[in-house]
């Protein structure tokens, strides 16, 4: 009986025991990182192709004895070429209004423009413009000049866009009058592009 006694307390213990030994001393693992895939880089919208469309907005034509301002609005049209990140293109512009300044009133204003820009990506443009213009004016007869400025365009769906547009115009000695007659407009623009 009494040889029995410790081998069952031996027995015992090493049962107790065995769970503490189940395991490893080691401590745990912790769960393989899975790598994410990285974000898609945003793609640029492609500005190669052509556009129609309309513009709004005001006009101040300054004399040089007097000035004043008003509404003036037309259609447009051109074609972009896409580089990447760079877009050139050319267009034309044709505008109306009824404005007067020193005794001379604005009816039409024509442009043929090139312009350069910057994709900014996901669908915006920035750009500046210059080029030839001509003013038709009922009571000064037509005369040629130049314009330059700045607008930016932005995608709202795949096939039309909306612009904003600041432009210069300059007409030196207008109609072989001895006056200089230059203008400012600003307007928003609307294209369908195809």
């Amino acid at each position: 009986m009494t040889i029995k006694t410790p081998f069952i307390l031996a027995a015992a213990t090493a049962a107790l025991a065995l769970p503490a030994y189940a395991g490893s001393n080691a401590p745990a693992q912790p769960d393989p990182v899975v790598p994410q895939p990285a974000p898609a880089a945003p793609v640029g919208f492609d500005w190669t192709g052509g556009y129609v469309g309309g513009q709004l907005g005001y006009g101040s034509f300054d004399t040089g004895t007097a000035d004043d301002g008003g509404a003036i609005g037309g259609v447009h049209a051109g074609y972009d070429f896409d580089f990447g990140q760079w877009v050139v293109g050319a267009g034309l512009d044709y505008d109306f209004a009824d404005i007067t300044a020193g005794g001379i009133t604005l009816d039409n204003v024509a442009r043929l423009k090139v312009r350069g820009g910057y994709d900014l990506g996901n669908g915006g443009l920035a750009y500046a413009t210059a080029g030839g213009a001509r003013a038709y004016t009922a009571s000064s007869g037509d005369d040629d000049g130049y314009f330059f400025g700045a607008g930016y365009e932005h995608m709202v769906t795949d096939t039309f866009s909306v612009s904003g547009e600041l432009l210069h115009h300059q007409f030196d000695n207008f109609g072989g009058g001895g006056t200089d007659f230059d203008a400012n407009t600003v307007q928003v623009r609307g294209s369908f592009r195809f």
